[in-house]
């Protein structure tokens, strides 16, 4: 429920609003100056205050700065029986959501609080979110190439130059992305992410750019596209080498121009974008076989970024395999974990085909796998991790039958992990027929909840 404080030197003013906004569903409490309303205010949150501009003592303009100056500020409508379009002015120049003249007409009253009471809900909102995407920009590592990307990032965000993000599978283009934008001019706006190898290509057009109803068969409604989304802030074109030609060209015209038109419209939208790209691929052997546009890649490879797979930097693997016990064990609940050097050393012999996205659900599957166990050692790790130049990693199985077996079992955990746990699409991926994957399932041990 809502809690609104209200701040006037005539009691019945007090009075009469506290009932009006309990009758409206809020928790409202009041105060007779601008003094009390600070002292109330030291150690209670409130969503918003109504606050008189004539007060004794301290006055409604001194009392807004004041309270402007707080962490987490609650949203103020000022209330005056003496207003004029300076005082107004300088209520609004303070930060006061809105000016309200006496005497106060109910209605008008009622509607500028509940908006209040929105704006303050979806700005706090916002700065939750803000904190849940935070640990995204974090780049963790300290090597040579970690220390130089960060380096890159500080020196670059800060401008509106274009992005294309290098680097295989599972490095953390995405993190970079992230922490380009949390550094820009634009971080207090809209981060829009597209992942251009998952939608199929007769709809890749429509997420970009929008459609209106009609515009194709199953367009029942108006859609806003990603770039109108990210009007103001950064659109990540995430893989953009497995875009279709048809709209590479499209895309070329709008980071022109700056101005496209959403499927079925001729009605241009203007917008204020600033793109950042990634991509597996090799781009220039991707022109060369004719299927990236080569003006469209000058385009985007304004600023090159390079994302080093973890193979190269094998320093940075204790440090990342601790963040991620950090993280997966307050995810779960979980009392803070630690691992061994012995487990470390392990993980270092690996090479990681699928970098720091697999060190990562390594160790959330250890966390899962071990709820009781606080302290993981080698043998807690996965057989596919020790299977990498480990000179004891024939005691770890008695048979060649059992080692082929874990072997198996773990390359299969892992080829879901990286289909989303989707049976037929895994079965796929291994040239395998559904019934029979379903079968090696069951003589291996795995159920779906892994």
């Amino acid at each position: 429920m809502p809690e609104i404080l209200i701040v006037d030197d005539e009691p019945g003013i007090r009075q009469s609003l506290k009932g009006v906004l309990e009758d409206e569903g809020f928790k409202a409490a009041s105060a007779e100056s601008g003094e009390a309303c600070l002292n109330m205010l030291d150690g209670h949150a409130y969503d918003l205050i109504l606050l008189d501009v004539w007060l004794p003592g301290i006055d409604g303009l001194e009392t807004l700065g004041k309270i402007r100056k707080l962490d987490n500020a609650p949203e103020v409508i000022m209330i005056s029986g003496h207003g004029t379009i300076e005082t107004a002015v300088r209520a609004t120049k303070l930060g006061a959501y809105d000016f309200l003249e006496k005497p106060l007409s109910i209605d008008r009253t009622l509607v500028v609080v509940k908006n209040a009471i929105d704006s303050q809900r979806l700005r706090n909102e916002n700065r939750e979110l803000k904190k849940q995407l935070a640990p995204k920009s974090v780049i963790v590592g300290d090597s040579v190439p970690m220390k130089a990307l960060r380096q890159q990032i500080q020196i670059m965000a800060p401008t509106n130059g274009r992005v294309l993000i290098y680097g295989e599978s599972g490095t953390g283009k995405e993190l970079v992305a992230h922490a380009i934008h949390a550094r820009s001019l634009r971080k207090e706006q809209t981060f829009v992410e597209v992942n251009c190898a998952a939608i199929p290509e007769d709809l890749i057009e429509s997420e970009l750019f929008g459609h209106c109803k009609g515009a194709f068969p199953g367009a029942t409604a108006d859609k806003e596209g990603t770039f109108q989304k990210a009007d103001g802030g950064t659109l990540f074109l995430d893989e953009i080498g497995d875009m279709s030609l048809k709209t590479q060209s499209k895309l070329l015209r709008t980071l022109d121009e700056q101005r496209f038109s959403p499927l079925g419209s001729d009605e241009p939208v203007t917008v204020d974008v600033r793109v950042i790209a990634s991509t597996n691929k090799d781009l220039e052997e991707e022109i060369a076989r004719g299927n990236f546009r080569e003006d469209l890649f000058y385009r985007l490879n304004v600023i090159p970024f390079s994302v080093p797979p973890l193979r190269e930097r094998k320093e940075d693997i204790p440090q990342l395999a601790r963040h991620f016990l950090k993280e997966f064990s307050a995810a779960y609940g979980r009392r803070p974990r630690e691992i061994t050097d012995d487990a470390v050393e392990v993980l270092m012999r690996y090479s990681w085909p699928g970098n720091v996205r697999e060190l990562r659900n390594v160790i959330e599957r250890i966390v899962i796998m071990n709820p009781t166990t606080i302290r993981f050692d080698r043998k807690h790790l996965p057989p596919l991790v020790h299977r990498d130049g480990s000179r004891r990693v024939g005691s770890e199985f008695p048979s060649l039958h059992q080692a082929r077996a874990a072997y198996e079992r773990d390359f299969i955990l892992k080829k879901l992990d990286e289909n989303h746990g989707n049976v037929s699409r895994t079965a796929e991926v291994l040239g395998l027929e559904r019934s029979h994957f379903y079968r090696k399932m069951k003589t291996l041990g795995i159920s779906m909840k892994e």
